[in-house]
C-alpha cells in the first residue's frame, strides 16, 4: 500500500489519481478535510482508505502502522506563504515531515516529499547547495530546514538506505487546484478573473521589472506528478532535485496564453492588443508582499537530468492550453 499525505490537496491528489491509473497498489490518503470540499480531488480516483492528518500522527507516534506501506509521497503541508503563525508552519512542516522521514528509514521504504523553490528566497542560481538558499518567509525556511535535516542524516550516516528523494517544486499550475483559494496558480486566477470580468490582472512594475514581466518558471502539474512517479519507478536514485521546466517566463506569458485560449475567435492576440482592448490590467504591486516576493525563479534541471529524468516538459502555453480545456470539461 503506498501512502500520500496531502492527498486531497493539489498536487497530492493528483499523484492519487496517477496511482490509482497505474493500478497493483492500494492507496492510503492522508489529509485535513477541514475544508471538506476538497473531497471531490479525490471522489473519481481509487483510495483504499482514509485517515485525518491529526489522527494519522498521533497513531504514527504509537507505531501503529509498522509493516502497512511499500513507500510514502509527502506532499502534506501549509503552502500558505504569507502565514504569520510561525510555530504552526514548523510544526505542520518540518516536525511532521521528521517524523515520516525516521518511520521510512526505520521501515526501509522509499520516502519522496514535497520541498519548494521557496528556499531559495531572492537568490538566483536556483542549484541545489546550501551557498544559494536564503529563503523569505517561514514557509520557505521550514522547506529549507528540513532539506537540511536530510543532508545532515546522509552526512551523518550515508546515503545508501532507504531512498529519500525532495522534489524543489517551482509554479506549479493545472487541475484540482480550486481550494487553494488565494494560493492558487496565476492561470486559475486569471481564468476566473477573465470568466467574471472580462480581462484578467497582473502586478505592474516592481523590482526592476516592468508590469506583468517578473518570471517564474512555471510547471504544469502533469510533469510534477511524472518526475513523482519516475523516483517511485527508480528506488536506487536519492537526492534533492529541483523540479521545474528550466525554462523562465514572464507572467505576461500566462495572459497571453489564458485570454487566447478563452477568446479563441478572435484569433491569436499579442500582448501589445491586450492590453490596448484593455482584456489585460496592471495593478499596484501590493505592500504587504514586498521584501517577500521572488521576481524571477529558473530551475536548474541539470541534477535532475544527469540522474536520468529525460522528458520533455511543458512550456507555458502548452500547459495553459491543457489546463483551460480541463477547466471547461470539469466547470464546477
Amino acid at each position: 500500500m503506498i501512502l500520500v499525505t496531502g492527498g486531497a490537496g493539489f498536487i497530492g491528489s493528483n499523484i492519487v489519481h496517477a496511482l490509482s491509473r497505474r493500478g497493483g497498489e492500494a492507496i492510503f490518503v492522508v489529509d485535513n478535510l477541514k475544508r471538506p470540499e476538497k473531497f471531490l480531488n479525490m471522489v473519481d480516483a481509487d483510495v483504499v482508505d482514509y485517515m485525518g492528518k491529526e489522527e494519522f500522527i498521533e497513531r504514527l507516534g504509537r507505531g501503529e502502522f509498522a509493516g502497512k506501506f511499500s513507500a510514502v509521497f509527502h506532499e502534506g503541508a501549509c503552502s500558505d506563504t504569507m502565514e504569520m503563525d510561525g510555530e504552526y508552519m514548523m510544526r505542520n512542516n518540518f516536525r511532521y515531515s521528521v517524523a515520516l522521514f525516521q518511520f521510512c528509514q526505520k521501515e526501509e521504504i522509499p520516502f519522496i516529499y514535497a520541498s519548494s523553490a521557496a528556499v531559495y528566497g531572492a537568490e538566483e542560481g536556483f542549484i541545489e547547495d546550501r551557498a544559494g538558499e536564503r529563503p523569505l518567509n517561514v514557509y520557505g525556511y521550514s522547506k529549507f530546514l528540513f532539506d537540511q535535516y536530510v543532508r545532515n542524516f546522509w552526512t551523518t550516516h550515508g546515503d545508501r538506505g532507504p531512498q529519500v528523494v525532495g522534489l524543489r517544486y517551482f509554479n506549479v499550475y493545472g487541475p484540482r487546484e480550486f481550494h487553494k483559494g488565494n494560493m492558487a496558480s496565476v492561470p486559475l486566477h486569471q481564468y476566473r478573473q477573465f470568466l467574471a470580468d472580462g480581462q484578467v490582472r497582473l502586478f505592474g512594475d516592481y523590482d526592476g521589472y516592468a508590469a506583468g514581466t517578473q518570471t517564474r518558471d512555471f510547471v504544469y502539474i502533469d510533469d510534477v506528478v511524472s518526475v513523482n512517479l519516475f523516483f517511485l519507478d527508480h528506488p536506487n536514485k536519492s537526492g534533492i532535485f529541483n523540479l521545474g521546466t528550466g525554462r523562465a517566463q514572464p507572467f505576461n506569458d500566462i495572459a497571453v496564453a489564458v485570454v487566447n485560449n478563452l477568446t479563441p475567435a478572435a484569433g491569436a492576440l499579442t500582448l501589445d492588443e491586450l492590453v490596448k482592448n484593455r482584456l489585460l490590467e496592471y495593478v499596484a504591486f501590493p505592500d504587504k508582499l514586498k521584501g517577500k516576493y521572488q521576481s524571477y525563479t529558473q530551475a536548474n534541471i541539470a541534477k535532475l537530468r544527469a540522474i536520468g529524468y529525460d522528458r520533455p516538459f511543458h512550456d507555458v502555453n502548452a500547459g495553459v492550453t491543457a489546463y483551460i480545456a480541463w477547466l471547461k470539461a470539469n466547470p464546477a
